[in-house]
Formats: structure tokens, C-alpha cells, sequence
């Protein structure tokens, strides 16, 4: 597989795990036990490493490297915890990616430097109570007032909520209904008016935050929009990159649940002989090796479908349903394989198991993607609304 990667990708590749079981792998257990955020300091440690600008442009302080260079890392340090890779994710395939790709001049050098020190995280803000995948039925309402922005309304399940010192908030630009009004503008943590709600205890991503978001006359300069109204092709657009970002925190999960189980059921004995020689267990584990494979195959095509600004939306909904797939039936096989011991926490892929299903759920879930896919198989649209919606 690796010699789809370029010499110096395989090298990064290497490199990265490196660091991954040295400074991550160890606390892993311990970060998802206590909900731990990532420390500063780690933050600060993968900017140094040149992790967190990787696929930015040099001018804003990057390393003008591929959005292939960035899902190597993410990959690479998502194996041994999600949270390091967490951050590198934001940076190069999130949201930031966004600011780059259609902010002014300005935004990129205001944001964009912080970023890649270190020095702050931005994270997305898109979901409201009663708008997920129904994105465009989003009620957050920004309102201009002469040179300001005045946005109020809820947001929900924003990851890094709280925690993140910049926000990319979609909301309602102009009075159009649907798609059409919606935008994206910045939002600093400190912004007055805006509050957050207690951190959402969930099944998975222990250590990444969570919470829901409140508008409340909340007033930033105009200066801060990224997209106006009409921008939500854009929007959705980059948020291709984000999903594979997404695709490949899953592949790394079902890779990780691999590599666990196949060191196990090597060593694992049960009726005089090591388990491996069960034809049950040969069969299961070619089933996980082949689901990983082709997975990663599928995220790679993706990453290299670029039009010039962003991945072809069809490979990449293809990429991130399998890869959101592979990576709950992998983990879940890997627990079936351990045994008792896979119900176990110091044996990881129970830990690997909870967080797939998040990542299915976050970005649009594979139920969502499939729709995509047939659309754009067929180059038709199917209405999700009923006909008095």
C-alpha cells in the first residue's frame, strides 16, 4: 500500500508513528478514561513538528505540502489517539482550511499563523436542534448593523466547543430560505454574548469537546465573515476535505483495531494451539484486512480528485461511508476476537469501537452519503422534504 506514497510521504509516515507511540499511545487509555482535553503543551508540540500547518500555504506560515501529507499524519497519530490527530485535522482539513481557500488576505494572516503555532484551535459550527443533516434548515441569524455582525440563535454538537479559541459559525445571511442566505463568519470564544453549555458526556471521543453554543446578541465585526450569503456551495464544497479528514480518522481506527488483533490472535492460545489456526479467525481477520485496504484506497482517490480547490464530492462521499463502515464492523471484530479481553479498556479496541460510531455520525451520516452517491451516480437529485415542507 505505502507505495502509493511518495518516497517522502512513506518517510513522513514513519516518522509520525514514531512520535505517535513515543509521546501518545500510552496516555490514550488514560485521556478517554478521564475525558482529558489535549494539553497545551501537546498542541504546541505537534506545531512544531510542523503537523498543524502541513497542507497550508507557506505564505500564512505552512508547509505547502498535499492534503495527501496532511491524512498520512492524521492517520499516523489517530492509531495511537484521537485527540493529537484531532488537532491536526482541524487545522489542515477543518475548518481553517476553509479561511484559507476563501477568506481575504486578511483573515488568513489573522487566523491563520495562530493556528499553525499552536497558539489557538478553530473548530466548526453547523448543527442546530433541529437542523443536522437538514444543514440548510439552519435558523442561527446573522443581521447586519452598519459595520457589525449581530448573530443569535443555538448551535449543537460543536467539537471543540468551549475549548477552541475560534469558531466558523454557519448562519443565515439573508432572509432566503434553504441554502441560498447561508454563510460562514468567525466568532472568538471571548465574544460577548456568546456562552456555552455543559460538555456533552458521549459514548466516544472522550477528550475532544462538546457542547452546545448560544448567540445572544452576539456582535463581531463584518470583517469576520469568511462566506457570504449564497457561499453555502462553497461551504459544503471544503467540507469535502473535512470529511475526508473524517474518512481517515475512521481508517486509522479500523487499522489500529487490525494491527491489535492480529498480534493477538497470534499469541493467544485456547485448546493447545494458538488461536490463528482456527479457520473462523483466518476468515474473520482477511475479512478486517481486506475492509482496511480498501478503505484506504478509496480515501487516497478521493484526496487526489481535486478540481484545483477541493476533492470530487462523489469520491469522497464513497470514501467516507465505507471508511465510517469499515471502521465500526473492524472494531467491532476486534472486540469479538479479544474476547473478554476486548470488553476490556487496557486492551483498546473497545476504546476503538465507541469512537467509530462517532465518526459516523459526524459530518453526515453514511445513510446521507448514500443518498449522495446515488445522486451523483444517476446526476439527479432526490427531495428530501415533503411536498408541504
Amino acid at each position: 500500500m505505502n507505495t502509493l506514497l511518495t518516497a517522502e510521504q512513506q518517510e513522513l509516515a514513519r516518522s509520525v508513528a514514531a512520535v505517535g507511540k513515543k509521546h501518545y499511545e500510552d496516555m490514550a487509555i488514560e485521556w478517554d478514561a478521564t475525558s482529558t482535553h489535549l494539553p497545551n503543551s501537546e498542541r504546541k508540540r505537534l506545531a512544531d513538528l510542523g503537523y498543524l500547518g502541513v497542507a497550508i500555504s507557506p505564505r500564512w506560515g505552512g508547509g505547502g505540502g498535499e492534503l495527501m501529507d496532511a491524512l498520512v499524519i492524521i492517520e499516523e497519530l489517530a492509531k495511537c489517539s484521537s485527540l493529537p490527530a484531532f488537532q491536526v485535522f482541524e487545522a489542515n482539513t477543518g475548518p481553517a482550511r476553509v479561511v484559507e481557500l476563501f477568506g481575504t488576505d486578511e483573515q488568513r494572516a489573522r487566523y491563520l499563523p495562530e493556528i499553525i503555532a499552536g497558539e489557538a484551535t478553530m473548530a466548526i459550527s453547523i448543527s442546530e436542534p433541529d437542523a443536522g443533516s437538514a444543514a440548510s434548515d439552519l435558523r442561527t441569524e446573522g443581521v447586519r448593523d452598519g459595520d457589525t455582525l449581530v448573530i443569535n440563535g443555538q448551535k449543537r454538537w460543536c467539537s471543540g466547543a468551549g475549548v477552541a479559541e475560534y469558531y466558523l459559525v454557519y448562519v443565515r445571511l439573508s432572509g432566503h430560505r434553504g441554502a441560498r442566505g447561508i454563510g460562514g463568519v468567525i466568532v472568538p470564544r471571548d465574544t460577548a454574548g456568546l456562552t456555552f453549555g455543559p460538555q456533552e458526556q458521549l459514548m466516544g471521543f472522550h477528550g475532544i469537546p462538546s457542547a452546545d453554543m448560544f448567540f445572544d446578541d452576539v456582535r463581531v465585526p463584518m470583517a469576520n465573515v469568511v462566506v457570504p450569503a449564497s457561499g453555502f456551495g462553497k461551504l459544503m464544497g471544503a467540507f469535502s476535505i473535512e470529511r475526508l479528514g473524517n474518512a481517515t480518522m475512521s481508517l486509522a481506527l479500523a487499522q489500529a483495531a487490525l494491527d491489535r488483533t492480529a498480534s493477538y490472535v497470534v499469541e493467544r492460545r485456547q485448546f493447545g494451539q494458538p488461536i490463528i489456526e482456527f479457520q473462523s479467525v483466518q476468515n474473520t481477520l482477511a475479512d478486517m484486512i481486506m475492509r482496511v485496504e480498501a478503505a484506504r484506497l478509496l480515501i487516497w482517490r478521493a484526496a487526489t480528485s481535486t478540481n484545483g480547490i477541493t476533492p470530487d464530492p462523489q469520491q469522497v462521499s464513497i470514501a467516507k461511508c465505507f471508511a465510517n463502515e469499515t471502521a465500526r464492523t473492524v472494531s467491532a471484530q476486534a472486540v469479538e476476537l479479544h474476547g473478554g479481553y476486548g470488553y476490556h479498556r487496557d486492551y483498546h479496541v473497545e476504546r476503538y469501537a465507541r469512537d467509530a460510531m462517532g465518526w459516523a455520525i459526524a459530518g453526515g451520516t453514511p445513510t446521507m452519503q448514500r443518498t449522495r452517491i446515488a445522486s451523483g451516480y444517476l446526476r439527479r437529485s432526490f427531495r428530501q422534504y415533503r411536498a408541504d415542507g
